[in-house]
Parts: structure tokens; sequence; C-alpha cells
């Protein structure tokens, strides 16, 4: 089983960073998601999140400012995946699509401007974590 771990980077101002996948992508073309990827033998959920979100926005996340926001899987039936979600407050950096073979855009959106998931689950934990976090 695979395992894939992605992460929201989110703003002061309450905008998320997702990135639009690729229509030529094998899982979940042509939509927009949170960036992140497979995590490879050895690594922890948060190492793969670090090098996944430095190798695809060229950013350093901050790991203290991370929470978990869920886990599910995910997939077909023949090819289900673990996918792990993390919030990420800080980093280092300033977001770029540095994996254009991954992503053809990126943006910032509000919990409003939110397009439609590729997964429900992780779209409601994300909306629950900053709408606790206004407070």
């Amino acid at each position: 089983m695979h395992e894939v771990v992605v992460g929201a980077l989110v703003r002061e101002d309450d905008r998320v960073l997702l990135v639009h996948r690729r229509p030529d992508k094998r899982a979940n073309p042509d939509v927009w998601d949170l960036p992140g990827g497979h995590i490879e033998a050895g690594e922890s959920e948060l190492g793969a999140l670090t090098r996944e979100l430095q190798e695809e926005l060229g950013v350093q996340i901050l790991t203290a400012s991370s929470s978990h926001l869920c886990r599910l899987t995910a997939g077909s039936a023949h090819e289900p995946a673990v996918l792990s979600a993390w919030l990420v407050r800080d980093w280092q950096g300033t977001p770029t699509n540095v994996a254009p073979e991954e992503h053809d855009d990126m943006g910032w959106f509000s919990l409003e401007e939110l397009p439609p998931p590729p997964h429900v689950i992780v779209r409601t934990a994300l909306v629950h974590a900053m709408q606790g976090y206004r407070g």
C-alpha cells in the first residue's frame, strides 16, 4: 500500500495554498489539491512532508508549526493509498511551482473560495481546523 502525505500551507490571512494537478497525472488529474507526495522507505510523515514541499514548492516548513489534520484510505481497491494531511502555519521561502511536471498552476484560496476537493474528508478537517484557529 502506498503512503502519501500532503500539507495545507495557511497564510496569516487564512488563505490556503493549493496546486492544480496536471491533466496527465494518473492519480487525481486536473484538480486543485494540497501539495505533497509519496512517503519514502524509512521516512516519517513530517520528514516526507518537509522533503516534498521543498521539492514541489521550494519552501522549508517549520515542523513545530505543523499539526495533523486527518488520515484516510484513498484510491482504488487495486491500488489503495493511505493519505495523511497536515496543517502548516510557518515556513521559510516563497512558495513557487518548482515541479511543473506535477502541477500546472497554484494559488491561494480562502475557505469560501476552495474548489471541489478530491478528498472531502481532508477538506472537512482543514475547514474545521481553520475555523477553530480563527477562534
